[in-house]
């Protein structure tokens, strides 16, 4: 038995990349002006070659502070929802005509 490595060598292809979302506010001030407050929104997606990327955000530890990636669970694979190439995503129109 070999225990050299625990990742398969398609596994050691994928990546992880960072998408900052902003979620934005608009406060009323004290005198009735408006003030947008945004709070930044990390997200973690993983990246492998030939699939779909597949967000992992819940299922890593982020250091808030500084926003290392602490630790990724090896288990968060077995997990992780299935998904599909955006190809492949049936779009529908609805009554008045837009797309769902």
């Amino acid at each position: 038995m070999s225990t050299s490595s625990t990742h398969s060598p398609a596994r050691e292809k994928c990546r992880l990349a960072e998408v900052l979302q902003y979620k934005c506010t608009i406060e009323e001030e004290a005198d009735g002006r408006p003030t947008v407050r945004c709070l930044p929104v990390p997200r973690i997606f993983r990246i492998c070659p030939n699939r779909p990327a597949v967000e992992m955000t819940r299922f890593i530890d982020i250091d808030l502070e500084t926003g290392a990636v602490r630790d990724i669970p090896a288990e968060s694979s077995s997990m992780l929802p299935k998904g599909k190439p955006w190809r492949d995503v049936l779009k529908y129109e609805d009554v008045d005509g837009y797309e769902q």
